[in-house]
């Protein structure tokens, strides 16, 4: 109980940024700037809610830093058609060195930001029920939020017209285009949304994992909710299964750290990768039987 309690916090920004990059990826935009958008939001989060007490704007700050930073993806790629790979490490970069310059310049020379405290849980009182307490945000609102965004992600891609257009622009974008679809608008929502999605991955890093804000906080979670993204074939619920899966792994990693294991200490080093090597074997195992939308990366 106690793991999958860890797993379901520790999946939680994870979530929302695979999320994002199943919507992108959707209607064919190749997202691997999940990376500098966790960052962007984390940051966001962390300066707002210093700035006004309120965790609740932070995490609007969150939202609409990481909605900026999708909206500047699809500038790069849709409008100056610069490649969606270049552009996608282009951002992540910009996301490190800005954030990394503001948090020096305006809160702490060490590289770690203020202190700040992240919204009150809905349902306190189940706070001591393992599991169904968290779902139900009686530790933190975030966890519950995140089971809703999968859920609406489901419902927009297979339940509604629009869900289907964005589906048809992914698979066939002249075809969708010949229905009237109007296909760079949608592109361009989107990545907006996409990018909204993980602004609010990178405040729950600030306002629930850390309490903080530090320089590189995200550490290589966007790659990895990238990695969820192909392992879940494209579809929100997939996505959301592989990130728990991941979470897992880091659940366990966490509360091996400084056991023996076979009579073996291992270094803390190589049980803080396992998660990433299980993204890696996961994938190498998967490539060959997944297929992916069938203009995705085709930005013509």
């Amino acid at each position: 109980m106690d793991l999958l309690e860890s797993a379901l916090r520790l999946s939680t920004p994870l979530v929302f940024a695979a999320l994002g990059g199943v919507i992108c990826e959707r209607v064919g935009v190749v997202n691997i700037a999940l990376e500098g958008k966790l960052l962007a939001g984390a940051f966001a989060a962390m300066a707002a809610t210093a700035a006004t007490g309120n965790p609740w704007l932070g995490v609007l700050a969150g939202w609409a830093t990481g909605m900026l930073m999708g909206i500047l993806h699809a500038l790069f790629v849709l409008k100056l058609r610069v490649d969606a790979i270049i552009s996608g490490v282009a951002l992540n970069l910009l996301a490190a060195g800005a954030t990394t310059f503001l948090l020096r310049s305006y809160y702490s020379r060490e590289g770690i930001g203020v202190r700040v405290e992240g919204p009150k849980p809905w349902l306190p009182d189940l706070a001591q029920v393992p599991v169904l307490g968290t779902l139900l945000g009686g530790r933190t609102p975030f966890v519950p939020l995140a089971i809703l965004a999968a859920a609406g992600a489901w419902w927009l891609f297979y339940r509604t017209r629009a869900g289907l257009q964005l589906r048809a622009v992914g698979e066939d974008p002249h075809a969708a285009l010949a229905c009237g679809v109007a296909v760079e608008r949608l592109r361009v929502i989107a990545l907006a949304l996409g990018g909204a999605l993980a602004g609010l991955g990178g405040a729950y890093l600030t306002l629930e994992a850390t309490g903080r804000f530090t320089e590189g906080l995200s550490a290589g979670r966007g790659y990895l909710a990238l990695a969820a993204v192909i392992l879940g074939r494209w579809h929100p619920l997939g996505a959301a299964a592989a990130v728990l899966l991941f979470a897992l792994a880091e659940a366990g990693q966490i509360k091996l750290q400084g056991s023996p294991i076979l009579g073996m200490q291992l270094p803390s080093e190589l049980l803080s990768a396992v998660p990433y090597l299980l993204g890696i074997l996961a994938l190498a195992g998967a490539l060959g039987r997944i297929r992916p939308p069938a203009a995705l990366g085709r930005i013509e």
